[in-house]
């Protein structure tokens, strides 16, 4: 035989300013849900249960809402890159001023190939990613992600080269392309050793064997030549194909990069 709640009971469980320990308020819902009778007491309270229990089941029914997609910060460019970024921008605009007051060492052109490679460092970084795992684990993360943020990258890197040419007066192809090819070549090395070492490494060798002589001897490199735009966007364009053949090794680099 089903014991109902005493009416006091009752009383204190639809007054909201009562203090009814959670066993009792436990045992009265409990009761509810199977006595008509008792709910009844409650007057206006049975269609409001009837109508919360409905909305929950509508609820459940319904699903949750579909995510939203984030297209720009999970693809395209993502925070723990615009640091990176800014540093690289900072740094062309320190070499502006500089080539200004030293016309004879054109910091503009040694620094533009290294410029973009922190960005892309970071643009496929397990350590410097919070979202890695996550974004590793996707249809989408590998190369085709890498080049989407690269050419973030180099949105934010092409203009500041654009802009530092323009005002040192050194040739736009001198500085772009050199910067491209960088770019490839970190792809290509990547594709076996990881984006991150492969940008340190390249980056750090261009410092030791043509900044830092150039800066010593005051003259600019052959690399950097007036002739040397055809060789770069050779160069550029052999690295790219390489690179699109390598897609698969980003895969297997996910899971340790």
């Amino acid at each position: 035989m089903t014991t109902h709640p005493s009416p006091a009971v009752i009383a204190r469980y639809a007054d909201p300013g009562t203090d009814l320990d959670e066993v009792t308020a436990w045992s009265v819902e409990v009761h509810l849900e199977d006595c008509a009778a008792c709910r009844a007491r409650l007057g206006g309270r049975d269609d409001l249960l009837e109508r919360v229990a409905a909305g929950v089941a509508a609820g459940i029914a319904a699903g949750p809402a579909p995510m939203r997609h984030r297209r720009l910060r999970n693809r395209w460019l993502v925070w723990h890159m615009v640091p990176w970024l800014i540093m690289s921008v900072s740094v062309l605009a320190c070499a502006v001023l500089l080539q200004a007051a030293q016309p004879s060492v054109p910091l503009v052109s040694l620094l533009a190939p290294v410029a973009p490679l922190p960005g892309v460092a970071m643009a496929w970084s397990r350590r410097h990613d919070p979202a890695w795992e996550l974004i590793s684990a996707t249809p989408k993360a590998g190369l085709a992600m890498l080049l989407r943020r690269t050419a973030a990258v180099l949105g934010v890197i092409i203009p500041a080269l654009a802009l530092a040419s323009t005002r040192t007066g050194v040739s736009l192809a001198v500085t772009l392309l050199p910067c491209l090819a960088f770019c490839a070549a970190t792809i290509v090395l990547g594709a076996f050793v990881g984006v991150y070492r492969a940008a340190v490494g390249l980056g750090a060798a261009w410092v030791l064997a043509v900044v830092v002589p150039a800066i010593v001897t005051v003259h600019t490199p052959v690399v950097l030549g007036p002739g040397s735009a055809l060789v770069w966007a050779l160069l550029t364009l052999v690295l790219g194909v390489l690179a699109a053949t390598r897609a698969t090794n980003f895969r297997r680099l996910s899971s340790h990069n």
